[in-house]
């Protein structure tokens, strides 16, 4: 059972980073100036950037309740698996995002789905996702020649763990070698479970299903990123979306790789430096739309999930669970 001041604790450095991350947009800009540049912004276009935000939960929700079922969970009432996906939310926050394994052991405790086969769902959500934002960044890789390392460093790590998954004899024998060593030996079965897990998600079909979602997903919140650049001033057409979709896509994979929980501090470095060098934007202007889609994407969802654990305390293990 996870204990209250554990999980909360976990949750601190990455509220008291993200702080430091806003403090610092601010800084390195004029803080007046990037005041003006939010109170300006038109904020009737706010609650579309928000819709947009929610449509790429409900989204990746739907894969999640997917996946569930391809590892075995059968009848699991929507309105609790809902529950248990908004509430890992704020473990995007814990270093490393270690924290989301927690959702493995929720799953456990409501389905009796062995933990290390409800991590690997965590992990096939974020290779999807991935993959997702990959492929709307395609074609401003082809655009943009210099993000082109980056991209293909990680498309390739992303295809090659799910080839390896689907080599089935090469996995197992990499499982047999490992259950040979001092330190892994103890994991053996953990790991076996996770491997096992990993097969059924990463299978053509399934991961086809989930890339497709993952990518409409994250298409929305990158529609989100142009709406506020055009509330800020930002000319409006075809070329600002396919940028504010590039820019959105390509910084999440920087945050994803960066390994800092939520992306912090590499994701909004990628979204003002690429605002200002893709669409001439001042720094100002930049890091406005930065703070702003940052507070309707990462910040929003900690929101939520926050909510959802005063909603069911026991998930957090702010009580005993029934």
């Amino acid at each position: 059972m996870t204990t209250p001041k554990p999980l909360l604790r976990r949750l601190i450095p990455g509220l008291l980073f993200g702080f430091l991350v806003f403090l610092a947009l601010l800084l390195v800009s004029d803080i007046r100036e990037v005041s003006d540049q939010v109170l300006t912004f038109q904020w009737r276009r706010y609650p579309l950037v928000l819709a947009l935000t929610l449509c790429n939960y409900v989204l990746r929700f739907f894969k999640w309740h997917y996946y569930l079922g391809l590892i075995g969970v059968k009848n699991f009432p929507l309105l609790r698996s809902a529950h248990l996906f908004v509430a890992g939310f704020p473990l995007a926050v814990t270093p490393g995002k270690v924290g989301e394994a927690l959702k493995g052991v929720w799953l456990e405790r409501e389905t009796g789905v062995p933990t290390a086969r409800g991590v690997s769902v965590v992990l096939a959500e974020r290779i999807s996702d991935g993959l997702g934002v990959l492929a709307l960044s395609t074609l401003g890789v082809i655009a943009y020649p210099r993000y082109w390392p980056a991209f293909a460093a990680v498309l390739g790590t992303l295809i090659t763990l799910i080839i390896i998954s689907q080599i089935r004899p090469l996995a197992l024998k990499l499982l047999d070698w490992g259950e040979s060593l001092p330190l892994i030996k103890r994991f053996a079965h953990s790991l076996r479970e996770f491997y096992e897990g990993s097969y059924l998600l990463f299978r053509p079909q399934a991961i086809l299903t989930a890339v497709s979602l993952g990518t409409i997903s994250w298409l929305a919140e990158g529609v989100g990123l142009y709406v506020i650049v055009v509330g800020l001033g930002v000319q409006p057409g075809w070329e600002t979306l396919s940028i504010a979709v590039f820019v959105l896509a390509f910084s999440t994979v920087i945050g994803a790789v960066s390994a800092l929980p939520g992306g912090l501090g590499a994701s909004e470095a990628s979204i003002a430096g690429m605002l200002a060098l893709l669409l001439a934007l001042n720094g100002e202007t930049a890091s406005a739309a930065t703070l702003l889609i940052r507070l309707a994407t990462l910040w929003f969802g900690v929101g939520l999930g926050l909510t959802v654990w005063t909603i069911t305390p026991e998930m957090a293990g702010l009580r005993g669970a029934s």
